[in-house]
């Protein structure tokens, strides 16, 4: 189950490519599909078949986009979250061996395509919550738990 948050930069991206997909690319999309049925065949038609697929997937994401929207909840950096691990923090980790992480803790929908981002639902997110800069991190992996520590938090402003 995936926690319905996101940081208020997350939702004006989610807003954006909305806006985008329904103003823009799906009427362009729409006009090519209406050309390449003027053309007569369908059925070996490239142009038709294709654009068709693609307008489909526009409104599959379209769906979504808007259903996501209406139910997520948008979570505001506050100054009390200064100085410990909440949701929207930018955090850095180290274990014992010296290997280093740095990442954002943020919504399901707003990590992919970002590699620096984490979901909150993440196991390493769960056990980072509420620590501080020096506390310890138990993760639970698949090989057994893992020891991390804090060593930065950050928030944007």
């Amino acid at each position: 189950m995936k926690t319905k948050l996101i940081t208020r930069e997350g939702y004006n991206k989610l807003k954006e490519e909305l806006d985008f997909l329904w103003r823009e690319e799906r009427p362009e999309t729409t006009r090519k599909v209406a050309w390449a049925a003027s053309l007569g065949d369908r059925s070996e038609n490239a142009d038709y078949q294709y654009n068709k697929k693609r307008l489909r997937e526009i409104d599959r994401r379209v769906r979504y986009l808007r259903k996501c929207l209406e139910e997520l909840g948008i979570v505001d950096y506050a100054p009390a979250q200064e100085g410990k691990v909440f949701f929207g923090a930018w955090v850095e980790v180290e274990n014992d061996e010296g290997e280093t992480k740095r990442f954002r803790i943020v919504g399901y929908d707003e990590i992919f395509g970002r590699k620096d981002y984490i979901s909150i639902d993440a196991p390493m997110a769960r056990a980072l919550l509420k620590k501080e800069v020096g506390d310890e991190a138990i993760v639970p992996t698949p090989i057994g738990d893992a020891c991390w520590y804090v060593t930065e938090i950050s928030y944007p402003k």
